[in-house]
Formats: structure tokens, C-alpha cells, sequence
């Protein structure tokens, strides 16, 4: 197989692909908007039907939700499935839609599409399509052998961890490999994987205190607000960027009416890092504040969610290797980075080696406003960057199919991790 038999496999479904990206684009998808995603799922299976792929529609855990959709070819040797990971669920609410004018439009003078879910993840659902439609057109024997897992998060913008089970429960044996379709943006002539994402641990701290007439008896209540103010400097001040930690103190509120002293406060805050030893050690720097703090007003700390590091390990990056090598046969140079959101990857990375970041070039994921006075661009995809993008997931897959390693040998000439923005 020549590059340019690739190319002109992939050139041949491009106009197919974005006919395909339209229809998921101008369905809204909003997370909580269950009958949105589901139409979502509806035009998914049908996308791969003709693939071969049989859907499974999974309910969410959460009622408020979509359903959770797997798509299944069995191949015909035994081995680990290759999972490929997208969700069908935005984070756009159909009247922000409508308020900002926000969907399909084509900007060629831009090189650009905008829309929801253009780039996260609508695009990389797309993408997933023309990889299996290129392996088994250019490679069928390959396609024939492995078993493959299409998988759709109906609510991965909201974090919802009951889709990682389902998927395990597919995968129990783990996977060949986890493939993550975020979008991998195009900067600096370099093409981004994404090979870490930052961990998270949420938290709340409540201040109890007492409750007084703030005339009469003000020097007999116990302040709540102010007692939560006093420690908040020190708990954000945990942030230490130089080791990828931060800290930050999202929601506070106290208090009920002017004319009484709070007798109870409360801040929600997250920390997040690349190292899990770092969010053990700033739950226990909090827990010490706290007790140093300890006075008239009764301070407590609450764990309330915990998501684990994806960190850069052994087995990621010698999975990264196969990409970098697909990279270097077409002529183009990857960019390993660490992510300091969360995305699937986290839930999954333990099915087997991970990787993300794989969907096509665009930005602004998460913006619907246009408006060029202040800077604000919405969402978009760059249509030109399908074709290379699924050329390098199709050789490096088949790198990966084709050797019992994990990682071919490096490429001379790799690039350093960077560190991108969530």
C-alpha cells in the first residue's frame, strides 16, 4: 500500500464524511437533552451500519440522560478488542443555540466549519468512520481479523463514570488499545496526541459557627463567612505551577440575611495534577490548614468526587510510538502533550494502553458566541484536517495491529511532551 493510495482512499469519502458531520452537527445534543442524544445515536449506528457494526443502545445510570451506544464487529481471530472512543452529548442548551445563531456553517475563505460539536467530538465520530472505512478497503484482512468497539459516551461533558464500566464490562479481557477522538489540534507544523490528562479531586470545606442578632447581640455570634474567608487564601495558594498542580476555589457562599451574624459557610473547590501522589498530598496540606485553624467556628473538609491522573506512562508511550511513526511515513511530525482537562482517557486508560487527542484539527470547543470586537470565536473544525489525520490513525493502527510489541522503535528526531491548555 503506496501513501498516495491512502490519500486518495481517504479523499474519496471526504465529501461523505462532512455530509455525515452535518447531520450529527444539526442535532442538538446538549447533555441534558436525552431525546437530542439519542437522535444522535440513531444517525451514529446508521453511519457504521454499513460497516458491519451492530449497536447496542446502553441506558445511562443517570435518567436525566441519553443512552450510552456500542457499536461491535467480531472478527474472526480472538484477540483484544481495539476500542474506539467518541460521546455524543455537547455541552450547548438548545436556546443558547438559537440565542448565539450558533450551528452548520461553512467558512472556506477560513478553512473552517463551525458549529456544535464540530470539533468535540462530533468531528471525531466522523473521523472514527473514515479510519475503518480506509482499513478495510485498503487492508481487509486486517479489518477481518480484529475485533473492534466503537464506543459513545451519552454524557461525557458532564463526566458521568457509569459509561467507563459499561465498556469495561465489553473489554473483559482489557483492550488492544484505547483510542480517544478528541480533537488533536495542528500547531506550529506539529500534530497533537494527547499522551496525559491532569487527575481531579473535588472538595467542599464548611464553616460552623453561630447565629446572631447582628445589633444587638453581635459579639455573641460566631462568624461563618469570615472563618471561611480566613483559610480560603491559604487553600489557593496549594497552586504550584512549576509541578502542574492547581487549586481552584470555584463556589462560595454563607449567610442568610444582613441583619444576622452566618452561622454557616461553604466553598466547593477542585485540585488537579498530573501526579496522583500530588492530589493526595494537597488533601492532606488542606486537612492541616484546617486543624491550624481550628477555632471559635468549626471548620471540616469533604472529598466529594475523585477522578484518577491518565499520567504519561511506559504503555502510553510506546503506543504513541506506532503514531509517530505513521507520522514520519506521511511526511508530517506528532507532538506528544499532556491535557489538563479530563476526557475518557482518565475512565478508560486501564483497559490498556491509552491514547487521545486522535480527531481531527479545530478549536474553541465549548464557545458559541462570535463576536470579532471582543476576540470571541465559536466552535470550528478544520475540514482539511481529516484526510491527514486519518491517514496517520490508519498506519499507525495497522503498526499496531501488525507486531506483538506494544511500540515499534522510536523515530529519530522526536519531539519533547508539551503541555496544553484544558
Amino acid at each position: 500500500m503506496s501513501v498516495e493510495s491512502l490519500t486518495s482512499c481517504l479523499e474519496a469519502r471526504l465529501s461523505t464524511a462532512l455530509h455525515w458531520l452535518k447531520r450529527l452537527v444539526d442535532l442538538n445534543s446538549f447533555t441534558a437533552n436525552p431525546l437530542g442524544v439519542d437522535r444522535v445515536v440513531e444517525v451514529t449506528a446508521e453511519m457504521f451500519e454499513e460497516l458491519g457494526f451492530k449497536a447496542e443502545r446502553v441506558a445511562s445510570e443517570h435518567a436525566g440522560y441519553g443512552h450510552h451506544l456500542f457499536l461491535t464487529r467480531p472478527g474472526t481471530s480472538s484477540g483484544r478488542p481495539v476500542v474506539l472512543v467518541t460521546h455524543s452529548d455537547t455541552v450547548f442548551p438548545p436556546e443558547e443555540e438559537a440565542r448565539n445563531d450558533f450551528r452548520w456553517m461553512e467558512a472556506p475563505a477560513e478553512g473552517r466549519i463551525y458549529g456544535p460539536g464540530t470539533v468535540d467530538i462530533k468531528g471525531g465520530t466522523v473521523l472514527i468512520w473514515m479510519v475503518l472505512h480506509a482499513l478495510r478497503e485498503i487492508a481487509p484482512d486486517e479489518f477481518e481479523r480484529t475485533n473492534w468497539l466503537v464506543a459513545a459516551n451519552a454524557s461525557e461533558e458532564v463526566i458521568a463514570a457509569d459509561f467507563a464500566q459499561r465498556t469495561k464490562d465489553r473489554c473483559p479481557a482489557g483492550a488492544r488499545a484505547a483510542l480517544v477522538f478528541e480533537g488533536g489540534p495542528r500547531l506550529d507544523g506539529g500534530w497533537q496526541i494527547v499522551t496525559a490528562r491532569k487527575g481531579r479531586a473535588e472538595f467542599r470545606i464548611t464553616a460552623r459557627g453561630r447565629g446572631a442578632h447582628a445589633g444587638s447581640s453581635h459579639a455573641e455570634g460566631v462568624n461563618a463567612v469570615v472563618a471561611l474567608a480566613h483559610i480560603t487564601p491559604s487553600v489557593a495558594a496549594i497552586t504550584d505551577y512549576g509541578r502542574d498542580l492547581t487549586v481552584n476555589v470555584a463556589t462560595i457562599r454563607g449567610g442568610t440575611v444582613l441583619n444576622r451574624v452566618p452561622h454557616e459557610a461553604e466553598l466547593a473547590l477542585e485540585v488537579r495534577a498530573f501526579e496522583p501522589a500530588l492530589l493526595t498530598h494537597s488533601e492532606a496540606i488542606m486537612r492541616r490548614l484546617i486543624a491550624e485553624n481550628a477555632g471559635p467556628a468549626v471548620l471540616s473538609l469533604d472529598r466529594l468526587g475523585f477522578t484518577s491522573a491518565w499520567p504519561a506512562d511506559e504503555r502510553t508511550m510506546g503506543l504513541f510510538r506506532h503514531w509517530e511513526a505513521a507520522a514520519h511515513d506521511l511526511g508530517l511530525r506528532t507532538v506528544p502533550i499532556r491535557r489538563g482537562g479530563l476526557s475518557d482517557a482518565n475512565y478508560l486508560a486501564d483497559l490498556g494502553p491509552t491514547l487521545d487527542g486522535l480527531g481531527p484539527s479545530g478549536a474553541n470547543a465549548h464557545c458559541s458566541e462570535h463576536s470579532p470586537a471582543e476576540g470571541k470565536v465559536p466552535e470550528f473544525v478544520e475540514p482539511d484536517s481529516f484526510v491527514p489525520k486519518a491517514a496517520m490513525n490508519v498506519l499507525a493502527v495497522l503498526h499496531l495491529l501488525g507486531t506483538g510489541q506494544d511500540a515499534p522503535p522510536p523515530c529519530t528526531g522526536s519531539s519533547p511532551a508539551h503541555t496544553a491548555p484544558s
